[in-house]
């Protein structure tokens, strides 16, 4: 059984794979900001699954919510970071507060989990996995997603920075396709704020430019790719990068 930490585990995603590892027989802490949905999720999730309260935006916060669940679990083999907002604004309409609410939580927060974590996971020869999104690293960008895509660009660069001046421990960025996410507060939250009228937009280039296929990864698979992530924690290999997006729909038949 591997100790692993999910820091953004209310809802969305971040949720949905909390829950899923702790199914699939591993302990769980679940941290975030909105303790009581990750309460709700550790009740969900069994397995001895708990809530820690979590700003990884504060670095006194992000340490103190890490060595509490190192301290409850005995130790940590994997910590998954999830948190991440996203923005969908057009680059010339960006404001600085904008800008500084995404790189606040998708680069410091990232970084302030990271600092927390590593004294822990040296002892153990854990891994660190990030989210990441294909727009970062996969595909070119996505028009009207810039400030979220530039942030986790410097987030995977970030990435590869600490695994330069950290060896022994893994990291991990996991870039990841459209996932719906499963149901109620696991649905994936990305999108529920987006500015429809721009959406509309530019999705159609988005589609144009094959940046989406119309096809969505199943929940339970994306969580059995990071339940085999969490499990690699201590072993052989070092994985700096997965990729994983929705297979392409078959094409039609010719009539």
């Amino acid at each position: 059984m591997k100790r692993v930490v999910v820091v953004g585990a209310s809802s969305g995603l971040g949720r949905s794979v909390g829950v899923g590892l702790a199914q699939r027989g591993e302990r769980v802490a679940l941290l975030a900001r909105r303790t009581e949905m990750a309460e709700a999720a550790a009740a969900e999730a069994g397995n001895d699954a708990f809530a820690v309260a979590c700003d990884a935006v504060d670095a006194e916060s992000a340490c103190a919510a890490i060595d509490q669940a190192a301290e409850t679990m005995g130790g940590l083999d994997c910590v998954i970071q999830a948190a991440a907002i996203g923005k969908m604004v057009m680059l010339e309409d960006a404001t600085p507060e904008q800008w500084r609410d995404v790189l606040d939580i998708n680069v410091i927060g990232a970084n302030n989990i990271t600092q927390a974590a590593v004294p822990h996971l040296r002892e153990t020869n854990g891994n660190l996995l990030y989210f990441s999104t294909t727009g970062a690293s996969y595909t070119g960008p996505w028009a009207g997603l810039g400030v979220y895509q530039v942030s986790k660009a410097a987030m995977n660069h970030l990435v590869g920075h600490w695994r330069a001046e950290s060896p022994g421990v893994g990291f991990t960025v996991v870039t990841i396709g459209e996932c719906p996410g499963g149901e109620g507060d696991a649905q994936s939250q990305f999108a529920l704020e987006f500015d429809r009228e721009l959406m509309g937009k530019v999705a159609g280039d988005w589609f144009a430019k094959g940046h989406m296929s119309g096809n969505f990864i199943d929940i339970e698979e994306l969580t059995d790719q990071f339940h085999g992530l969490v499990r690699s924690s201590g072993g052989s290999m070092s994985i700096p990068h997965v990729t994983i997006i929705p297979r392409p729909p078959q094409p039609a038949a010719d009539e």
